[in-house]
């Protein structure tokens, strides 16, 4: 899986490289044309000064942006980056026509045996710098409008992330992770265990309080280990076994070396969740959950499966599944992958899959 800021930078690079060999080529056409019309260069002193054209912008201008990012005068407030920029400009304009200059003068002594002195050629500055200034000022100008336009995206999808994150955390885990009903059936069940089982009562107050706790605190925290979250899930179907009885029983496989591994809070307890929603709670005769944690690669891979089937508005509607689905997105990227589809008559299968961190 590729990831998505190394494509990102790849492509910008391309497109970098791109622009500056086809802006200063176009620049570079005008002044081959004078050379070999005007000045009879010649096809083979035609063609090396077009080449040397181009070296010198893009070398002068590439050096302007390794000095630009190496100090992030693009994060500059506006005052700061013009301080900088025009000086800049004034310099990069002086050192073009010095280049210049000085490639005019090696061909026109050496070449055409012309008996011009170093201090002439260097110091023909009309109107060799006024297009310096000229094609810098451009390039500058179009070099920080296109990050400024950048930042500007960047900034605007991180504040709507956070804000979506902020927003749908505190409802999602209340209303999804812990919904109302769920908390209302276990209330029921512990109302009725009072007088039959005050131990099993108490226990079941003990367990309902945990996941209160962790549905409203510890969905602060980025991560937990996954053995803390295996501790959640163990209590989250210890309380539904008081509803579900012999109904329901759950079989866990993990590779003992991943108990450190960190995961995103609840996430598996939502995958379990989901299977007693749409699967054992829907048959007479309840059922199994098996959960299986291994290692591939630098893959963590969970897989968490129930008898039963889930039809397709479920998979795309279901709050929490989007919601699971949208922290993936936001934490890891492009580096984690959700799916839950349905295997057979009676399997659904939900396989999460996120990079191994420790």
């Amino acid at each position: 899986m590729q990831k998505t800021k190394d494509i990102s930078k790849a492509s910008f690079l391309s497109l970098y490289w791109k622009c500056q060999l086809l802006g200063w080529g176009a620049v570079s056409t005008y002044w081959a044309y004078t050379v070999y019309f005007r000045d009879q260069y010649g096809p083979f002193y035609t063609a090396l000064n077009y080449v040397l054209d181009i070296a010198i912008g893009v070398a002068l201008t590439h050096f302007y942006r390794f000095i630009a990012k190496r100090y992030h005068w693009s994060l500059l407030p506006l005052a700061g980056l013009t301080a900088r920029v025009i000086p800049s400009i004034i310099l990069l304009s002086f050192l073009y026509m010095e280049l210049v200059d000085f490639k005019w003068h090696l061909y026109w002594v050496y070449i055409r045996e012309m008996d011009y002195t170093l201090w002439y050629s260097m110091s023909y500055w009309d109107p060799v710098f006024i297009t310096g200034l000229r094609l810098m000022a451009i390039w500058i100008l179009a070099y920080h409008l296109y990050h400024y336009h950048q930042n500007k995206l960047e900034t605007a999808r991180l504040n709507a992330d956070l804000q979506l994150i902020a927003k749908q955390a505190q409802l999602d885990h209340l209303s999804n992770q812990l919904n109302p009903h769920f908390l209302f059936n276990s209330l029921n069940s512990i109302k009725s265990l009072i007088s039959e089982s005050p131990d099993t009562a108490r226990r079941a107050v003990d367990l309902l309080s945990d996941l209160l706790r962790t549905s409203l605190y510890e969905k602060e925290v980025p991560f937990i280990t996954l053995r803390e979250e295996l501790e959640l899930v163990k209590d989250y179907i210890d309380l539904e076994k008081i509803r579900f009885e012999e109904r329901l029983s759950i079989s866990v496989t993990m590779d003992p070396e991943l108990e450190n591994c960190l995961i995103l809070p609840l996430s598996i307890q939502l995958l379990v969740e989901n299977g007693i929603k749409h699967g054992i709670a829907r048959k007479i005769s309840g059922g199994n959950i098996r959960l299986n944690i291994e290692k591939r690669d630098d893959q963590v891979v969970v897989t968490v499966q129930n008898p039963g089937s889930i039809s397709k508005v479920e998979q795309m509607t279901g709050i929490g599944v989007k919601n699971l689905t949208r922290r993936l997105q936001l934490h890891y990227e492009q580096n984690a992958d959700f799916t839950l589809e349905n295997e057979g008559d009676d399997l659904v299968t939900a396989t999460l899959t996120f990079p191994l961190r420790k």
